[in-house]
């Protein structure tokens, strides 16, 4: 029988397998620009080359972000905890947070590592630091969710109408 932290931890093994399946040649830039490209020009039709360079790049980074941002929130939902900690009601714990932090910022690095044995690829210190930043961000959604104090909603059990 599988145990419920490896059924947590699941969804972010799956991800994290797509995120070095993408590092490899399929997601690089000169694969990505053949379809890509076309698409922004049909949305921006007479774009400049510098215009198109830049939105590539912001396109390209933006997906690094919100990768690691899924990513974090992936790794920090497997970890186990008790829906009570300490005297609030609180899903949210720094610890937890640091834990996934690392966990993603060392999957970056080996995620770039892994880039770098690819020829159509390139191992950038920056797109780790920006995959460190898109994990922070998916951090940040869940502390927005799960922040101390945050009120839970109760659970009230549906009564039975009497016969």
């Amino acid at each position: 029988m599988i145990s419920l932290w490896f059924k947590r931890l699941l969804p972010a093994l799956v991800w994290s397998a797509l995120i070095f399946i993408g590092s490899t040649d399929m997601l690089s830039s000169s694969n990505t620009s053949r379809w890509l490209v076309p698409i922004i020009q049909w949305v921006h039709p007479g774009i400049s080359n510098l215009e198109l360079k830049r939105t590539m790049t912001l396109i390209r980074k933006g997906g690094h972000v919100t990768e690691y941002a899924i990513l974090a929130i992936l790794l920090w939902r497997a970890i186990p905890r008790d829906s009570v900690s300490g005297t609030t009601k609180s899903l949210w714990r720094w610890p937890d947070a640091a834990i996934t932090q690392g966990a993603c910022a060392f999957f970056a690095m080996s995620d770039e590592y892994h880039q770098s044995f690819f020829p159509s690829r390139t191992a950038a210190s920056r797109d780790v630091l920006i995959d460190i930043v898109g994990a922070a961000i998916g951090l940040t959604v869940v502390w927005f969710l799960c922040r101390p104090g945050k009120k839970r909603p109760q659970l009230v059990p549906i009564s039975q109408p009497s016969a």
